[in-house]
């Protein structure tokens, strides 16, 4: 009896601990922690992609420039490779949007049901590893992005052009599995619900999606333009008959508040504004064709060095005037040399209107309806597909200056304007002068976008730019990449020596595998 009394004694501890147990995991459980991860929220966060640096690409191609010699204030516009300035877009594509795709895919496995978020993303890593080759060359690819879901911290290298052609069957493919009948995506910054265009259903956001993924592989297509014409009309081909953009309804871009939501590149602009400057390659190119958009471009401040505090900058275009490439502040600002010298706290040259195209509401675009459409100008003008050149580069010209109303502080450009413009020497189709009138309009249209900027300088030649003579750094000619950030050298050693090799040298003057001599 003892016995049976003393075993029901301990059932019932074990009971009363089992409850407590029990007890203890329901009240130490954060009923508000998160423990699924949506995504298509990793997706919509990748979309904000980096487009390039003030410092390093729009100064490249000379539209910025910033004449401070002086430690971190020195690069580009002196020739000189600066780590801070060639990384960002390294920093800002490998440990947050590239790692947030991976994730994402890794979530939905590739038998998904969200089949259209799946290829969305597909489309969208397409267009960062794009951005990343053109920049550097080879960079990791097969195996980026596979920290978290396979361990694998230090990613090999790889060959650009292998890179190259897995971002054509990766865009081609992810383009021909989107489902009109499958799932909607509200999340996407571009067409979903909250977008500036949303689509509203499956059926049109896959439209406008198919038009972005063959609108990037035109893009891809064009870059083998020197090293490979066939390749490149091929694939030029196939991406027109797809079907690429056709109105700036097609936009890729996200609109800032400029409150909660900013454009963050913008904010050195402003609150850094001694050092910043228009070049004079890019104001000379505004104001000799009498651009319309260069009010919104351009301005000059009564003091440089604190231009928030003018609310109503000079933005006539006769006035403005862009820094000479390649000089220092201190010659600027002689008061006895052959520049316009010094003004307030700063220089008495243009800068970067801080209301318009530099403020923080201002709209980022990735790809747009004008790019498309310049780029189909030239491939026209080859003869790889149909249609009149002139015809493609008006529209590409127009669609870029009807853009600009959706910058703070600007008013729609007229039709009057638009075909004024349009028929400006220097502006107005030539077929014998073609491929610099097209692609001198794409500098223009990338304003902004100095990942694309740079690329296309490259590859085409135009606008016909003279080097920066200001040292030998570049043997008197242009930077032809962006070297690997320092960081790579000394933690994925052997990876970054080897693809140090293949590039035949990480400096400034090795060359993307399409960008030959």
């Amino acid at each position: 009896m003892k016995s049976i009394k003393h075993y029901l004694l301990i059932l019932s501890a074990l009971v009363l601990l089992a409850g407590c147990d029990k007890d203890f995991i329901e009240i130490n459980t954060n009923p508000y922690a998160v423990t699924e991860i949506n995504p298509a929220l990793l997706f919509a966060g990748a979309q904000r992609t980096h487009l390039g640096n003030w410092t390093a690409e729009h100064t490249i191609v000379q539209q910025f420039v910033n004449p401070y010699n002086q430690g971190a204030t020195l690069g580009f516009n002196f020739n000189e490779d600066i780590d801070g300035v060639s990384n960002p877009k390294w920093d800002q594509s490998y440990p947050g949007s590239i790692k947030n795709l991976m994730q994402a895919m890794s979530i939905l496995g590739e038998e998904t049901d969200r089949t259209n978020l799946y290829n969305m993303i597909r489309i969208w890593k397409a267009q960062i590893f794009l951005g990343l080759v053109d920049s550097y060359g080879d960079v990791p690819y097969f195996d980026a992005g596979k920290a978290v879901t396979e361990g694998i911290f230090f990613p090999a290298y790889d060959d650009d052009a292998l890179i190259y052609e897995d971002l054509q069957k990766e865009l081609t493919e992810a383009v021909a599995a989107l489902n009109p009948s499958a799932d909607y995506v509200p999340e996407d910054l571009f067409y979903g619900n909250n977008s500036e265009n949303p689509a509203g259903s499956a059926s049109a956001q896959v439209e406008q999606w198919r038009k972005l993924g063959n609108s990037l592989l035109l893009r891809l297509g064009m870059r083998y333009s020197k090293v490979d014409a066939s390749k490149a009309q091929a694939i030029v081909s196939q991406a027109f008959n797809n079907g690429v953009m056709t109105s700036n309804a097609d936009n890729a871009y996200v609109k800032y508040d400029g409150t909660l939501y900013t454009q963050g590149d913008n904010s050195g602009l402003r609150d850094f504004s001694y050092f910043n400057y228009a070049a004079e390659p890019f104001v000379t190119q505004l104001k000799s064709t009498n651009d319309p958009r260069g009010k919104y471009i351009l301005a000059i401040y009564e003091d440089p060095a604190a231009v928030a505090n003018d609310l109503n900058p000079n933005t006539d275009l006769a006035n403005q005037f862009g820094v000479p490439i390649g000089v220092i502040s201190t010659e600027l600002a002689d008061p006895n040399g052959p520049y316009r010298g010094a003004r307030g706290g700063g220089l008495n040259y243009s800068q970067i209107n801080i209301y318009s195209v530099a403020s923080p509401a201002a709209p980022y675009f990735w790809v747009t309806y004008a790019q498309t459409s310049l780029l189909l100008a030239e491939a026209a003008q080859r003869g790889w597909i149909s249609g009149s050149a002139q015809a493609y580069y008006e529209d590409g010209v127009k669609a870029d200056l009807m853009v600009y109303d959706l910058y703070p502080q600007t008013e729609p450009i007229s039709d009057s304007e638009m075909e004024s413009y349009v028929s400006q020497p220097g502006v107005a189709f030539e077929a014998s002068n073609a491929l610099e009138l097209i692609n001198t309009q794409y500098w223009i249209a990338n304003f902004r976008n100095g990942t694309e900027a740079f690329a296309n300088f490259r590859r085409s030649g135009f606008p016909a730019l003279s080097p920066n003579l200001s040292n030998n750094n570049l043997q008197g000619g242009f930077a032809r990449r962006l070297s690997y950030p320092d960081y790579e050298g000394s933690t994925n050693t052997e990876n970054y020596t080897a693809a140090s090799a293949a590039m035949g040298g990480d400096n400034l003057l090795s060359r993307v595998f399409w960008d030959i001599p």
